[in-house]
């Protein structure tokens, strides 16, 4: 039996994490890893208390026909990096490496090129993360180096003249 890569070892992890989710949309698993431990975990889902969207039948950005991206404030759950980042200190998360899957909840397929939203991107960011390990399939993968968050920052609006 051949040995699976580190990389996807820990993928395959994020990818069950992302199987406890309660999204009707889009199924998310993230996990921290520092010094080749896993030091915590999220998956997308309402807050703790609160009924999950799996539960109600019911998705407000789902209904309104909301594209992916937008109106998050809409959405009940609390993404599964955010669900990581809150689980872990700050000491876990300087330099360490987040590993996220996707997948939908319809088909229980991986979907390709999932990215963090803006929201996230700033918690990656301050939680002091390096990397983000992003599955597009079963054995491929894009690395994404936060600095080019940082350099490239997409938050600042374009074309205004002040």
């Amino acid at each position: 039996m051949e040995r699976r890569d580190k990389m996807n070892y820990y993928l395959d992890i994020a990818q069950t994490v992302a199987e406890r989710s309660t999204c009707l949309r889009r199924c998310y698993g993230a996990i921290i890893v520092k010094n080749d431990e896993i030091v915590s975990s999220g998956y997308n889902g309402a807050p703790r208390g609160r009924k999950n969207c799996s539960d109600l039948n019911y998705c407000t950005r789902e209904a309104l026909n909301i594209p992916s991206g937008q109106r998050y404030e809409l959405c009940r759950s609390a993404h599964a990096e955010a669900n990581a980042i809150i689980s872990a200190s700050r000491q876990e998360m300087l330099g360490a490496t987040m590993y996220m899957a996707c997948i939908s909840p319809v088909t229980g397929e991986l979907i390709p090129d999932s990215s963090s939203c803006m929201m996230c991107r700033k918690l990656i960011i301050n939680a002091g993360i390096k990397e983000i390990v992003i599955r597009d399939t079963a054995t491929d993968y894009r690395v994404v180096d936060i600095n080019d968050w940082i350099e490239n920052d997409d938050s600042l609006p374009e074309n205004l003249d002040f």
